[in-house]
């Protein structure tokens, strides 16, 4: 089983989601990460979508999604060069001691702070998966309050 990333061009209508998250529920799949959003046209919206699956199963997943009659196309970037990013926004505890430390690790992960309040700091981080992860790691000691990430985007190269 391996992650693969689809992005999805489809008519931007009431139940599409839903009949394209479905897809992936009866085959038992879960969606690792889902992004939604009008492209430059508002007839048609583009979905992102992450999932873990071997290889077969997943083939079958794309021919039923090119079957929709919503879904206008499919890309399949996970053979393809292709840019991901994802955004993470947290709430950290602050406190006297670790303000220094907080914007040092926001500075070194091109962060930004969002919003410094007496308990707490807000910071925003965007970068692939792996830079995700790493602020996660690097900002827990300080006490995360809150987590939002808003999924992976992603955009073929060429």
């Amino acid at each position: 089983m391996k992650n693969y990333v689809l992005s999805i061009l489809v008519e931007n209508k009431f139940g599409v989601l839903a009949r394209v998250a479905g897809l992936f529920s009866a085959r038992g799949f879960n969606i690792n990460s889902l992004a939604v959003a009008e492209t430059e046209s508002p007839d048609t919206s583009r979905m992102t979508i992450v999932v873990n699956a071997n290889e077969k199963t997943f083939e079958q997943v794309k021919k039923q999604l090119n079957k929709l009659i919503d879904v206008v196309s499919i890309q399949d970037f996970t053979k393809k060069d292709f840019i991901d990013r994802e955004i993470l926004l947290l709430k950290i505890t602050l406190t006297a001691q670790n303000r220094s430390h907080i914007i040092e690790v926001v500075e070194i992960l091109e962060g930004s702070i969002l919003h410094v309040g007496l308990k707490s700091v807000c910071v925003e981080i965007v970068g692939n998966k792996d830079k995700i992860l790493t602020a996660l790691k690097l900002l827990k000691p300080y006490g995360i309050k809150e987590v939002m990430r808003t999924g992976v985007i992603a955009i073929g190269k060429e």
